[in-house]
């Protein structure tokens, strides 16, 4: 099949391209790296009456390290930020996500706003953001805002952005140095998104757990917080932790769906021994290390 007809505008600031969601009144969409767009469109599953392509704005690229934040551009190649130093000494974490995010040929064309702004449920950078706290930075012809990743999310590729704002950075807030990185995803195969999978990360002082921020992927219809497992964790001592009674805690905050893949009775099990294997490993690691 070939696209349904549309226009296509190629904005060089912010500004010109914020005028043109403006204009477009609902029936604009943007083109960052075009993954999951180019095939949609191709579908007819997607029929925009514009296209936004913002590849070319020099703003909405590149990343920053600031006062206790890591500013990312939503432009930045997924590629790009993989290989970033800063990053990867800043928020290891982030960077442990980004290597299983697809594949490396895709990785170099995919963009991190993309991803992020999409929201694909199943996806690895919509629940780090989710599980590290950062904040969504978004423009309008009318100001800017920024919405933690925690409520950016409302349904599948669904957010609370409204038609005018464009994503213009994601604001990743510092760990301390040291902090452990909780990740585990099962699929199907290599680069597929996941059936199942935790991100996160947890600090520890003084031998107990001080700060600590979890997120489910593929277990819902977006990213979910592990909200009630992470203020169980506050203050324990690993080693005095009941990991199969807090797995089951953390997997009853889910809501896993049933698909041609997996069952949510599958996803649920699956969930509670990633759980209860993933983070007393990573502990045991950071405690070595």
């Amino acid at each position: 099949m070939k696209p349904a007809p549309f226009d296509y505008v190629v904005p060089a600031t912010i500004e010109e391209a914020l005028e043109h969601l403006d204009r477009g009144a609902g029936d604009a969409t943007i083109l960052a790296g075009g993954q999951t767009l180019m095939p949609l469109l191709a579908l007819r599953m997607s029929t925009p009456g514009i296209i936004i392509d913002i590849n070319r704005i020099p703003e909405l690229q590149g990343l920053s390290r600031g006062e206790g934040a890591t500013r990312m551009a939503p432009m930045t190649r997924q590629n790009v930020a993989l290989a970033s130093s800063d990053l990867a000494t800043a928020l290891p974490m982030l960077t442990r996500a980004l290597s299983h995010v697809g594949h490396f040929q895709t990785r170099n064309r995919g963009t991190v706003g993309g991803s992020i702004s999409l929201g694909e449920p199943a996806a690895e950078l919509p629940a780090t953001a989710v599980a590290l706290g950062a904040e969504i930075e978004a423009h309008s012809l009318n100001g800017s805002r920024r919405i933690p990743a925690e409520e950016f999310y409302i349904g599948p590729y669904a957010t609370v952005l409204e038609p005018d704002e464009l994503v213009t950075a994601i604001h990743f807030p510092d760990w301390a140095k040291g902090s452990i990185t909780v990740f585990h995803e099962v699929a199907r195969r290599p680069g597929d998104f996941a059936l199942v999978g935790l991100v996160g990360a947890i600090t520890l002082d003084q031998g107990r757990i001080a700060r600590v921020g979890l997120a489910w992927f593929g277990m819902g219809p977006t990213p979910i917080k592990s909200a009630q497992a992470e203020a169980a964790l506050m203050g324990q001592d690993p080693a005095s932790i009941d990991w199969k009674e807090l797995a089951a805690m953390a997997v009853s905050e889910t809501d896993p769906f049933e698909d041609h893949s997996a069952s949510a009775d599958y996803r649920r099990s699956v969930g509670r021994s990633i759980f209860a294997r993933t983070l007393p490993g990573a502990l045991n690691q950071g405690a070595k290390a």
